[in-house]
């Protein structure tokens, strides 16, 4: 791979809930600069709940000298809140956004707020802020878990790149077909923006089944019946999904992906022990 087309490395992170948590952001933050990622996001909670939480991880992450992206979801906002949420992440002289539709929490009923669709905030931002903001979006390779069938969701996905994005990252994934068979038909419908392959590290059974439930992320029979086999042997759990997730990446890099952009949970060692089994750390 020439320095040219060299792969570009990002991460998520999520605000913490307190002291020890903000404590924790910031040492795996620390630690995983040795990736140089190209930028850092930062998740927002369902209906906005984490807001103010957000912000605050951004400030912290570019105080750590990243180029931090907060997430901005549409559920449950109006033009208004958007429009001030814009504005003051543009007065901090942040770049980059990522755009979301988001979820409802629990207990709001039916208040989807006044855009209702990724595509539309797509579409708002770029009418608020022309291009100021590097806006990427989500895509779901094995299909988004609410759409009506996998044709549905690609259209979804393009409308959402015609509406102005820049770039996309991938819900996980651990078959590399599914990646590859998206990107192939994303193109074939004129998509020609970068599609980076989200990666979760494998670090806890019950956790990456229990988010894979939530998200429709498939993890192949094998690798349950693997991690299932281990039980509470945790050293054996994260020898095991470094080995697979290593796999994986360097499966996608070496057939064209444009990146990866590492799901932490605000924890750098298995992102760090899957890179340095890339042969990427210097």
């Amino acid at each position: 791979m020439s320095d040219s087309i060299s792969p570009a490395f990002s991460l998520e992170f999520f605000p913490p809930r307190d002291l020890a948590g903000q404590e924790r952001l910031v040492r795996a933050a620390k630690q995983m600069l040795a990736i140089q990622p190209k930028y850092v996001s930062v998740t927002f909670g369902a209906g906005g709940s984490t807001r103010a939480g957000t912000a605050d991880a951004v400030r912290t992450l570019r105080n750590l000298g990243c180029d931090a992206a907060p997430h901005l979801s549409c559920v449950g906002a109006t033009r208004q809140d958007l429009r001030e949420i814009l504005q003051a992440y543009k007065n901090e002289g942040v770049r980059r956004v990522v755009a979301l539709r988001g979820d409802l929490p629990s207990g709001m009923g039916g208040d989807a707020g006044e855009l209702r669709y990724a595509n539309e905030l797509v579409s708002f931002i770029r009418e608020e802020t022309g291009d100021w903001f590097h806006i990427e979006v989500a895509a779901y390779p094995e299909m988004h878990p609410q759409a009506a069938n996998p044709s549905a969701d690609l259209d979804h996905f393009v409308a959402k790149v015609k509406a102005g994005a820049d770039a996309a990252i991938t819900q996980y994934f651990f078959n590399a077909d599914a990646y590859f068979d998206f990107v192939d038909r994303a193109q074939a419908k004129g998509v020609d923006v970068p599609i980076v392959p989200g990666i979760m590290p494998i670090t806890n059974h019950t956790q990456l089944l229990r988010f894979s439930e939530m998200c429709g992320a498939e993890v192949p029979r094998w690798i349950r019946l693997r991690l299932a086999e281990f039980g509470d042997d945790k050293a054996s759990i994260r020898a095991f999904g470094v080995d697979v997730v290593t796999e994986l990446c360097q499966t996608l890099l070496d057939n064209g992906a444009p990146g990866l952009h590492f799901y932490t949970l605000n924890h750098a060692e298995a992102p760090l022990a899957v890179w340095k089994d890339l042969s990427l750390l210097d």
